[in-house]
């Protein structure tokens, strides 16, 4: 009897001395004193579609999760958007949850084409579907997400992206890379909003 009451201690004792899970922040830190100061997403001015002006202050105090499609993708798009459309409809109703999808084929991916998509998938203005000057696209894909993002005719649509969700925090850090052709790295995306949320 001794015993069982000791482990159950034991057991008690591990569990509230353990600290809550926390995820990684990503990108290289910068050490300034005594802070580590870890990248933040740029500033950035795009149009979503509902040719509304999307910035970072419309992600303000919001968890986001962003990607990079473009709408005749032949390849990776169509799974990317199945995998996010699965946890956009778990946190949809979720007032600190959004998501940003940015075309990297501004020319064809115009505002109307964006809307026409978003409509047809019952997507709400929660989910930003972006575009605007392509460069700037591919300069915040590059330089803020650590993603991929560019012109090639070689390539079937002719661009090369990269297939990843990016978590960002309330303060625009990135908090986690995932696979967004992969099931099982969507249900670490869910799990880790989670986390993120309760942080």
């Amino acid at each position: 009897m001794k015993k069982s009451i000791w482990f159950l201690f034991l057991l008690i004792t591990i569990g509230c001395s353990q600290k809550p899970k926390r995820l990684p922040f990503l990108g290289n830190p910068i050490i300034k004193g005594n802070d580590t100061l870890y990248p933040k997403i740029k500033d950035f001015s795009f149009i979503d579609q509902d040719s509304i002006v999307v910035t970072n202050k419309t992600f303000e105090n919001k968890i986001y999760v962003a990607d990079f499609i473009f709408l005749s993708c032949p390849t990776i798009c169509p799974k990317m958007h199945t995998e996010l459309s699965s946890v956009y409809n778990i946190y949809k109703n979720n007032p600190n949850i959004l998501f940003l999808s940015h075309t990297i084929d501004p020319e064809h991916d115009t505002i109307e084409r964006l809307k026409a998509y978003t409509k047809s998938n019952k997507i709400s203005n929660k989910w930003h579907f972006v575009t605007g000057n392509r460069d700037s696209i591919y300069s915040i894909a590059t330089k803020s997400y650590f993603a991929t993002a560019y012109k090639d005719s070689k390539e079937p649509g002719g661009y090369v992206h990269s297939g990843g969700f990016l978590l960002i925090d309330k303060n625009r850090h990135i908090r986690g890379v995932y696979d967004g052709t992969n099931p099982e790295e969507t249900k670490r995306l869910i799990r880790d909003i989670k986390v993120l949320l309760s942080e």
